[in-house]
């Protein structure tokens, strides 16, 4: 059968760097650090006390308190991304039949900060289970796709996707797929994550995955840099309305992009670190080019997952050399996890978000917190350290991996009717 094209009409973004895409776009080309002290508890005793965190976010602007209450902060960041994304899709009722609108959402972990909230009022009781009605709804990760098809009514495909921090990025490709098979007109798609919480941070310090500088947390995400000591934790929502081509066109869509194709891998290799030679974010980026039926040196921007882990910059940038060839030297590299953190399952979307725009306004956003050069990675690569680059961007990659050796990649392309 023949595939349809599936372009992007609609986005919507909460993030560290702007409660929206405009000012989150705007961060990123500014070099702008989401970074600072965990505000969302008291973080005093524990070995990293500064994350990235969605700055003045007030869930009761959004809806009513007693909705607020049904819904755990990922799930209410979720919401209101979705809203944003409804809007500037310019889609209701009246241009769109219901039934054929999906919602695809992913989450790495989900309700995180309720399971926490719970099992700690349950420990400090007196063993008797007084638990909220709502903390089985509010905790799973599927329900923010349930919140956003009941609150805008939408009828299609509804399901959640998780695989870590490749989450959102699989959920982009699943909605893709969906459109292009010709199983929905429209699907909503993306990600959401908010575990700046005791058990978060506490977890993630225990496996000594993030950075410690206390000190200076606003340079303390460094992809590629020699002194890279972790990752910093970040938060986030976002959501892409991807639509069939015609589809949109009938109903006087604006296009942002075209989604050119995807690919997804597994390293089989290790709980949590990636292949020392980058074998299965290699053949992820090989996958998505033959999905798209295009040529590496078709690709004029890569964003890295490039976390700011000393083995997981290495392997990604071994793989882009090996499957990029000479090529890798002039196309643009870069990682906007140098200055939004990482946002786990919400990673992908707000880094496709961030390829949208390159490939809308032709600019590279930078590689912030570069200082030293690493020897061990190949200095003729461009990074885009420290400042956004001008450069005619037609498609643009964007790499995420997940703890379990999930790897997924997604390309988008300039729209060309």
């Amino acid at each position: 059968m023949e595939l349809k094209r599936v372009v992007v009409t609609g986005m919507g973004a909460l993030t560290p760097l702007g409660n929206n895409v405009d000012d989150f776009w705007a961060n990123l080309v500014d070099g702008v650090s989401g970074a600072g002290m965990i505000t969302n508890f008291d973080a005093s005793k524990f070995k990293t006390r500064f994350a990235c965190e969605i700055k003045g976010f007030d869930p009761t602007a959004h809806m009513n308190t007693k909705e607020a209450r049904k819904l755990d902060r990922f799930a209410q960041i979720a919401v209101v991304a979705s809203d944003m994304a409804v809007k500037d899709a310019g889609i209701s009722s009246e241009n769109v039949d219901v039934d054929r609108v999906g919602v695809i959402f992913a989450s790495g972990i989900g309700g995180l900060i309720t399971f926490q909230e719970e099992v700690v009022h349950f420990a400090n009781g007196d063993g008797t289970p007084r638990f909220n009605p709502f903390f089985i709804p509010k905790m799973i990760l599927d329900i923010a796709a349930g919140h956003i098809s009941m609150r805008h009514g939408f009828r299609g495909p509804n399901y959640a996707v998780v695989s870590a921090c490749a989450s959102s990025t699989n959920g982009i490709i699943s909605a893709f797929d969906t459109i292009r098979l010709g199983k929905a007109d429209v699907v909503l798609t993306g990600g959401s994550e908010a575990v700046i919480s005791a058990a978060g941070i506490g977890g993630f310090n225990a496996m000594k995955a993030m950075s410690e500088r206390n000190d200076n947390p606003q340079i303390a995400s460094r992809p590629y840099d020699k002194d890279r000591d972790g990752f910093v934790m970040g938060e986030a929502a976002g959501v892409v309305v991807l639509e069939e081509y015609e589809h949109a066109i009938k109903r006087g869509a604006k296009i942002y992009c075209e989604i050119a194709g995807g690919g997804a891998t597994a390293d089989a290799y290790h709980l949590t670190a990636p292949h020392p030679e980058g074998l299965g974010a290699k053949n992820v980026m090989i996958a998505a080019l033959k999905d798209a039926g295009m040529r590496a040196e078709d690709i004029d921007y890569i964003n890295t997952h490039g976390t700011s882990t000393p083995m997981g910059d290495g392997a990604e940038v071994k793989a882009i050399t090996q499957v990029f060839g000479q090529h890798a030297y002039k196309l643009n590299i870069s990682s906007t996890k140098s200055m939004t953190g990482h946002c786990l399952g919400a990673a992908g979307v707000i880094e496709a978000i961030a390829c949208i725009n390159s490939v809308i306004y032709d600019i590279v956003p930078p590689t912030i917190n570069h200082f030293t050069d690493d020897p061990a990675l190949d200095p003729n690569l461009n990074f885009t350290f420290n400042k956004a680059e001008k450069k005619v961007v037609n498609a643009a990659l964007s790499n995420t991996f997940g703890f379990g050796g999930h790897n997924a990649c997604v390309i988008v392309k300039k729209y060309i009717a």
